[in-house]
């Protein structure tokens, strides 16, 4: 008896594919307008046990079409609904793009009424069985909880390694059913697909690439020579373009080369489970890389910046992040967050901000000057590029010398730091350099020094 199971954990041989192709090819409906490759095939045709499936590696491998495929293979059963995520939605309304395929695929549907389109809810509806597919975004890390009171059987992310891993996760609550028995034939599934590369790269090689038979997470590599729909020989000049880097990704679906590791490597930040225990003051900085920009407000398609507020603490023997804040709000929002942090942190936590050049920068910082006349506060020029500030930090980091202490926030500070300076967003390092240099040269503002002769080993004493 042939396996699908045997597929999904190593490559396939030819004749594999000419078995699959001809014997395990699964049940789908009118909405699909071409048969599935033999790599989709394997994809769409997962035993029951499997609840995670990833799609991964070369461009042309066909993984779009796959997750389309199967959230369309149900959609005449009564309750079902599927709903496939991109980061950003100017990404999802791509022409070419998954949605602009759906569109292409079920137009005809649409003229004969068997399937609506809702433009405002970025959803289907086919008829009768009221079965919806749905098309989502999450551009930052609030957007999760937009959808926390909906069900859905199948979840979707296209281009997996865009995403922040705590995004990913929180979706598995979104993933159930009634006990309707259509619906319980139906099993429920996280799928996605991805090149390598990106932001979240290395979470999603740990989850499926390392961790996936172990843990019983699917992964189907694909390349272009996969997908018989397309046409490799002009697709194969334009992959040739690229740097030797984006090709290995690309091309050849390389999940062990990145870029990253240029400047600081993931591996130099030991992650702590607590802060260590000590009677004497550790100075505190927190400093903040502003941008003030609301999501989905980015350039040319790009996601906004992110505001930073990174911090950090001197021991003895070592620099410890112990929380960073990392938002996308206007400017009343930032200064609202930026407040609200400073009370938690209480008023030993030393304030710094980076002043961007010209009148405007110094505005800003006169501006949080007032806003913080409670708190110790002050601003900084910046001399030198980001690469050469981010080398001296980095100095320490490969010495062991700056740890991390565990939080949600561990995923993405790791991913920026060990692909920067070649990653889209910047400004966790850029604050994590700003922190490490004022604790380098602290002068401890938050304290005073007591009088001269008394029984102390110090001149200095907390207030």
């Amino acid at each position: 008896m042939f396996s699908v199971s045997r597929l999904i954990v190593s490559e396939m041989s030819e004749l594999d594919k000419e078995r699959l192709q001809t014997k395990l090819i699964p049940k789908l409906n009118k909405f699909v307008p071409h048969i599935p490759t033999p790599k989709q095939s394997a994809f769409l045709s997962l035993e029951p046990q499997y609840k995670e499936a990833f799609f991964g590696g070369a461009c042309g491998g066909g993984k779009s079409d796959a997750l389309l495929m199967a959230c369309l293979m149900h959609t005449e059963t009564p309750g079902f609904n599927a709903i496939i995520f991109r980061k950003t939605y100017s990404a999802l309304s791509l022409p070419g793009g998954l949605m602009d395929r759906a569109h292409e695929w079920l137009y005809p549907f649409v003229k004969t009424k068997e399937v609506h389109w809702s433009e405002k809810n970025k959803t289907y509806t086919f008829k009768p069985s009221e079965a919806t597919l749905t098309f989502g975004y999450l551009e930052s890390g609030q957007d999760r909880f937009r959808y926390q009171s909906a069900n859905f059987m199948i979840i979707c992310f296209d281009e997996l390694t865009q995403f922040e891993e705590v995004d990913y996760l929180y979706l598995f609550s979104r993933l159930r059913r009634t006990k309707e028995p259509e619906l319980m034939k139906i099993p429920l599934r996280m799928l996605s697909a991805s090149n390598p590369g990106n932001i979240g790269a290395q979470w999603v090689r740990q989850r499926f690439l390392i961790e996936g038979k172990e843990k019983g997470r699917v992964f189907i590599p694909a390349v272009m020579y996969d997908n018989p729909y397309l046409d490799t020989d002009s697709y194969l000049l334009n992959l040739n373009e690229l740097s030797p880097l984006e090709r290995a990704q690309l091309l050849e679906g390389d999940w062990e080369v990145n870029s990253g590791g240029k400047v600081f490597k993931r591996e130099w930040f030991e992650i702590l489970n607590k802060l260590p225990e000590t009677l004497s003051y550790i100075p505190t900085v927190r400093y903040w890389d502003l941008a003030a920009t609301e999501k989905g407000q980015g350039r040319d398609g790009y996601e906004p910046a992110f505001t930073v507020g990174l911090r950090m603490k001197k021991y003895k023997d070592f620099f410890l992040v112990d929380d960073v804040r990392r938002f996308q709000k206007d400017p009343s929002g930032v200064e609202a967050e930026i407040l609200s942090t400073a009370m938690q942190d209480g008023r030993n936590v030393e304030i710094w901000m980076e002043e961007e050049p010209g009148s405007s920068g110094k505005n800003t910082i006169n501006n949080y000057q007032r806003l913080l006349s409670r708190f110790t506060f002050r601003g900084q020029k910046e001399t030198g590029s980001k690469v050469l500030r981010a080398s001296k930090t980095a100095a320490d980091a490969g010495n062991g010398k700056i740890k991390i202490l565990q939080g949600i926030w561990n995923n993405p500070f790791l991913d920026e730091v060990d692909f920067f300076p070649d990653s889209h967003f910047k400004d966790q390092v850029d604050a994590l350099s700003g922190a490490h240099h004022k604790l380098n040269n602290f002068a401890g503002y938050n304290i005073i020094p007591i009088a001269v002769g008394q029984e102390t080993g110090s001149y200095w004493t907390e207030s």
